[in-house]
């Protein structure tokens, strides 16, 4: 296995209809919908639902990588939605929750086809055990329209934690046609605000005991938030260990150009002891680099006795096997889940 493998991002077939989204209280109005959104519940009407449009496509989830391998294989019977009596199908996956665009992948468009066939596979990096208790996986099909409206066809969903780990399973199910329900601003605020990932970051910790010192490595990050207006960004990561570091508390490194899947392999060290290291905080923070311009904040976490979760699990396995690399992948949260401590250019 080479070092970039190792490293990878921290046949029974159902047939399958998922139920409809539940309603949304007539209390509650939505606010007015995404133009993501408007693709999805475009042209919508309710014979639609009778449709037996079937989509073919299996999941694998390979835990010492931490990858989520989605194989589209393909789709019959779609609806036509051209005036030709095709459709230019396309598939795009959607990790749930979660706001942000590096949740989604999408197929290439097969062109003036009912019957699709892709064989194509797009993977998750990054993705933990705790990730496949928590998520669903959406997939949507939808109809590429030349003048960028594109159409929603059908969709359905899988819920992570119902998969084996390490054994691929194949689904052929019937697409639904559900329109894509939007929470109010004051409910479920919190959910949303914890659902809105901005990728993930790979972490190396090592306490090296004879130095007494604290070695963090910067790996990779999969699936950024794409800052610029070409579709990537130029990403950089900073490290800030705290309290009462002194002038080496902050290291930063090198920027990546026009990414969203960086490759850093570098490494920190920090000269504090183990003591006094248990009751420090580990800030680290991921940034678009702009030239002439204040940088942009993309997403970060933080390890710590005061972190929470796999971020704390991280710490604490840290420290108890002193001279151990201990790697994990960990979530980037915009600033709104952060401390404010996070965003110091």
């Amino acid at each position: 296995m080479s070092r970039s493998e190792a490293r990878a991002p921290p046949a029974m077939q159902n047939v399958t209809r998922l139920p409809a989204a539940n309603s949304v209280p007539a209390s509650r109005q939505p606010p007015p919908p995404t133009a993501e959104d408007e693709e999805d519940a475009n042209s919508y009407d309710s014979d639609d639902a009778t449709t037996l449009s079937m989509l073919e496509f299996s999941l694998l989830y390979e835990e010492e990588k931490n990858e989520l391998h989605c194989n589209i294989i393909k789709a019959k019977g779609l609806k036509p939605m051209d005036s030709n009596g095709l459709a230019d199908p396309y598939v795009k996956l959607h990790l749930l929750p979660g706001a942000s665009k590096s949740n989604k992948l999408r197929t290439k468009t097969i062109r003036t086809t009912l019957n699709p066939v892709w064989n194509e596979t797009l993977v998750y990096h990054g993705i933990t055990n705790e990730d496949m208790q928590k998520k669903t996986l959406r997939l949507s099909v939808s109809d590429e329209d030349k003048f960028g409206h594109n159409e929603f066809i059908g969709e359905t969903r899988v819920v992570l934690k119902k998969l084996k780990l390490n054994q691929k399973k194949t689904y052929n199910v019937c697409l639904e046609r559900v329109i894509p329900v939007r929470c109010t601003a004051g409910a479920g605020l919190k959910d949303d605000e914890e659902g809105e990932e901005r990728g993930r970051i790979l972490i190396s910790l090592t306490y090296n005991s004879q130095q007494s010192h604290l070695i963090v490595g910067v790996v990779r990050c999969a699936h950024l938030a794409a800052m610029d207006s070409n579709g990537y960004s130029d990403p950089f990561v900073k490290i800030h260990l705290k309290p009462d570091m002194g002038k080496k508390a902050k290291y930063k490194t090198q920027i990546k150009k026009k990414t969203l899947n960086p490759e850093f392999n570098e490494e920190f060290s920090y000269e504090v002891k183990l003591a006094e290291l248990a009751k420090k905080t580990l800030d680290i923070s991921v940034w678009d680099y702009d030239m002439g311009k204040s940088n942009d904040f993309i997403g970060g976490c933080q390890l710590g006795i005061t972190a929470k979760g796999e971020c704390l699990k991280h710490w604490y396995e840290c420290l108890k096997n002193k001279d151990k690399k201990i790697e994990r992948w960990h979530t980037s949260l915009p600033l709104s889940c952060l401390p404010t401590s996070l965003c110091n250019r």
